[in-house]
């Protein structure tokens, strides 16, 4: 099954030019058996030579075996769920079918436990007997896994049905201890499926059992993800300001834009989520629909892939509006010890001659996605109270997105004063009675002519 899931999301839709964003990534993963179901049978071995320490170790084993799979199918308790199943098969001088494919944990291991060490050793009966067990018309993978001490001692070859069994689809693992009949390893190599390396495993040690029990139930089930690695990289316009110890795993910032994530396993026995959050301050100038994401990259040992969403915030930059810009400046180096240096600084249009007026204003409760024509008019009045006009400025407000109206300042509106309408002989010194006017009006309006339905 792998990764089931994964997610990113903001907790806000909308921030002003400064704003900080909680992020929020989340990942699920759950084994493969889940979706996958399996027919599992036990074929073990309790021939004479399974000495009563080797015997108890093995149902150890087989116990752990059935749990693990019962936790990864996510069964109820007691049970093996998601449409899988395990049957027992003993073997000595014949094969037993101890239980047919059932998934009772209790029956399964209240028959392992029944197992007791007589007779001799007949493989060929003990894979016929799984074989039977299994229902051909069921889409579920089948697997068997033959435990055994010795070497064929009774019976028939039983290399050309397990070869059979594998004809029919079936999955074969084998597991040898090398119990004092010793056993035939290239016999197990012969029974199992290809490759060896993951399909047979030989131990001289039966408190080893355990360990090769649960490593191979982890292998049928598929585990969800592991060694994943997540780097999470955001738009430059952002920039991340902090991180929580996520639920699963390690999580380091990078730099300024990139955090990697690290989860050893997720979703091994059963369906797991994993949680990272972390916070982002945008440091752009302009506003609009932005993208968080500048791109996600995954992996794990299992190759899933986690395609995951591209969460987009509305950044409103309007609480200001800067008029007109500045002139860019002409650079020049002064190189040390040059006392004397030439520049060219391009050209400049004079306006008028006078001085410099520079206005702002607030325009009052704006309303969102409403463009607004804003116009300043600036007169001076003279010695015998007349009005003389020194020009009009017209300026498009742009929209802001907010929920609510709210109030734009609009600042940095330059204006020329001449001194044509002024005593000239006292130059820049006199006083100056300046009036300015400013009107503002909504340029988007629902209102719309009646249509003549005559």
């Amino acid at each position: 099954m792998g990764i089931t899931s994964v997610n990113k999301t903001i907790d806000k839709q909308e921030i002003s030019c400064d704003e900080t964003l909680k992020v929020t990534l989340s990942l699920n993963a759950a084994p493969n058996i889940i979706t996958h179901p399996v027919d599992i049978v036990l074929i073990l071995d309790e021939s004479k030579s399974m000495e009563v320490s080797a015997l108890e170790n093995l149902k150890i084993a087989a116990d752990a075996f059935i749990d693990i799979i019962q936790e990864s199918t996510q069964g109820e308790s007691g049970q093996i769920g998601s449409g899988s199943h395990i049957g027992i098969v003993s073997f000595s001088d014949t094969a037993t079918q101890e239980t047919q494919l059932i998934t009772s944990t209790a029956d399964l291991k209240q028959a392992i436990d029944s197992l007791h060490a007589n007779g001799r050793t007949n493989h060929a009966d003990a894979f016929t007997k799984a074989i039977d067990l299994f229902n051909a018309a069921s889409s579920n993978e089948k697997v068997m896994i033959m435990f055994t001490d010795g070497k064929t001692t009774i019976g028939l070859d039983p290399a050309p049905i397990a070869q059979n069994a594998k004809a029919q689809g079936i999955e074969i693992y084998c597991i040898g201890l090398l119990g004092s009949d010793g056993v035939d390893a290239d016999a197990l190599n012969e029974w199992a499926s290809d490759p060896d390396a993951t399909h047979v495993a030989l131990t001289p040690n039966e408190e080893d059992l355990k360990k090769l029990f649960e490593d191979l139930a982890m292998n049928i089930t598929q585990p969800g993800a592991t060694n994943i690695v997540l780097e999470d990289i955001i738009q430059p316009d952002f920039t991340i300001s902090g991180i929580l110890a996520p639920d699963k795993g390690t999580a380091i910032i990078m730099d300024s834009q990139t955090i990697k994530w690290n989860i050893s396993a997720l979703g091994v026995k059963e369906s797991e989520n994993a949680v990272l959050e972390f916070y982002i301050r945008h440091i752009g100038t302009a506003s609009g629909l932005k993208k968080v994401n500048e791109s996600i990259l995954y992996e794990d040992t299992q190759g899933n892939v986690a395609d995951f969403p591209e969460p987009m915030v509305q950044v409103n930059c309007g609480g200001d509006v800067i008029g007109e810009n500045c002139p860019e400046p002409k650079e020049i180096w002064l190189d040390h010890c040059k006392d004397f240096i030439e520049v060219n600084a391009g050209d400049v249009y004079l306006h008028s001659q006078g001085r410099l007026l520079e206005i702002e204003t607030t325009i009052k409760h704006v309303c969102p996605d409403k463009r607004v024509a804003l116009a300043i008019a600036v007169s001076e009045e003279d010695e015998y109270k007349e009005e003389h006009s020194l020009g009009t400025k017209f300026l498009t407000i742009p929209t802001h997105h907010e929920k609510e109206c709210k109030d734009i300042h609009v600042k940095c509106i330059p204006f020329v004063l001449p001194e044509e309408n002024c005593r000239c002989d006292m130059g820049m010194c006199q006083n100056r009675k300046i009036k300015i006017r400013v009107f503002a009006n909504t340029i988007d309006s629902d209102v719309h002519c009646c249509k003549d339905t005559n």
